[in-house]
């Protein structure tokens, strides 16, 4: 049977370290340093889409808008801007913008002001 340690020095060396912080697993740089995931702007036809959903939300609609051709942080600034526009609150899940209520006619005029294509997708 082993001894138990009695004290943290007795281990013998480093047990935890919150030294290093998070790390970008493509860069191995710390997450607030990462330039990987700031430049990368997702593939696809540069078309965004606006649509009303309320599927697996508890009968709640929100007004979701997919293919915005930005990068990480552009698109936080802009998902900020449409929910300050709307007077509701909101969300940025997997670069999908969601926003809370029905709100698909003002979210494709602000889009269309902002210098997107927009267009109103789903029923």
């Amino acid at each position: 049977m082993a001894k138990k340690a009695a004290s943290f020095a007795a281990l013998g060396g480093l047990v935890f370290s919150t030294d290093a912080g998070r790390h970008c697993p493509e860069c191995s740089k710390p997450v607030d340093a990462c330039i990987c995931r700031q430049t990368v702007i997702p593939a696809g036809d540069g078309i965004a889409r606006v649509r009303r959903e309320s599927k697996g939300r508890g009968g709640k609609t929100v007004t979701t808008i997919t293919g915005v051709p930005l990068a990480e942080d552009a698109l936080k600034e802009l998902a900020t801007t449409l929910k300050k526009r709307c007077g509701t609150g909101g969300a940025l899940k997997d670069g999908v913008i969601e926003i809370q209520g029905d709100h698909v006619e003002l979210l494709l005029a602000e889009l269309i002001k902002h210098g997107f294509k927009a267009k109103k997708s789903g029923g």
